[in-house]
């Protein structure tokens, strides 16, 4: 990661002033101060990885929250999630009903559309990950059933993302573009995972459905290649009925075959933009992502993307060529 600002290199009389503009910069529009009387200070680090945003604060005695006056700002970013992962100190935090202190290791997502509040006691060090919504909703459902939880790193899964983020975090500028979109999709992953294992320990039936949605999905994902993958089977291997599986994929706007066949489709879409697979035939990623029929994946193909497999692949390969034109 890059270092993007410490206080070591201001005057004291700036520090706060130039901090508060990066650190809103990074994240969304807030109202902050700081909690001590003593100089103020910061640094921090970022590093951009696929999808991923990733921004690295090693702070002190700071308070911070957004407001309805915030939240109206033309900067805030609505259409993104923040996962904040505390790697050093603990963070008071509060967000939908929902208090908590996160410490070492912990998780939690921040929604820059509803008010939180934040607050640093002494040192603490927080990577924070700035997640396109649709990323995490698609699989979770809305985000106020998980927003303001803390996500306990003594969790086995948890461990793991977090581990897997700090690591990434680490090596960024050492990844080819087409890798970094692939760890990130990955770190995805492991984080709606690690939710979903907190959301597991919650009562309520909102939360129960929304855990078996995200079980239904990720066994889709994991089966995709299955060609005989069918909705009954996914109701079996989450273990409710076929009937209360539709119903739940109806009340989130979708259809349980439709689902499966679009992720189909998004996962051939991903093959064929990805290099790695450039030597593979159209025919043989068809029958990956679990098409038996080549004609019948074309047809599909056309109708989601509105253009041919071969001609995704071409445009994809025109992007990669121009992207590496440009930086050179």
């Amino acid at each position: 990661m890059q270092t993007l600002f410490t206080t070591a290199d201001v005057r004291p009389e700036d520090r706060f002033r130039q901090w508060r503009e990066l650190c809103e910069d990074r994240l969304v529009p807030m109202v902050q101060s700081s909690s001590s009387d003593e100089p103020f200070h910061a640094v921090i680090e970022g590093a951009t990885v696929g999808s991923f945003v990733l921004t690295k604060f090693s702070l002190q005695n700071l308070r911070a929250s957004t407001t309805p006056q915030t939240i109206r700002h033309k900067n805030n970013k609505t259409d993104h999630l923040f996962l904040s992962v505390v790697l050093s100190g603990s963070v008071k935090a509060s967000q939908n009903d929902r208090s908590n202190i996160d410490r070492a290791g912990d998780l939690s997502v921040r929604d820059p559309n509803t008010p939180w509040t934040i607050e640093h006691e002494g040192y603490s060090e927080v990577l924070a990950i700035e997640i396109p919504r649709d990323r995490l909703e698609r699989v979770l459902g809305s985000s106020r059933l998980f927003v303001g939880l803390g996500v306990g790193g003594h969790l086995p899964v948890t461990a793991l993302a977090r581990s897997f983020l700090n690591n990434l975090s680490q090596v960024s500028e050492q990844l080819t573009p087409e890798a970094a979109e692939r760890m990130s999709a990955t770190g995805i992953d492991l984080v709606a995972a690690s939710i979903a294992e907190r959301m597991a320990m919650e009562v309520p039936g909102s939360l129960r459905s929304s855990l078996t949605m995200q079980k239904a999905k990720s066994y889709i994902d994991n089966n995709i290649g299955n060609a005989d993958l069918s909705p009954m089977q996914v109701s079996s291997a989450v273990g409710v009925s076929l009937r209360h599986l539709q119903v739940l994929f109806r009340e989130s706007g979708h259809n349980i075959a439709a689902w499966i066949w679009h992720r189909r489709l998004e996962n051939a879409a991903r093959r064929l933009a990805d290099p790695i697979s450039a030597h593979m035939m159209l025919q043989e990623i068809a029958y990956r992502c679990g098409f038996s029929d080549q004609a019948h994946f074309s047809r599909r193909f056309r109708n989601q993307f509105g253009m041919s497999p071969s001609e995704y692949r071409h445009e994809a390969l025109v992007r990669r060529a121009n992207a590496r034109t440009t930086s050179g």
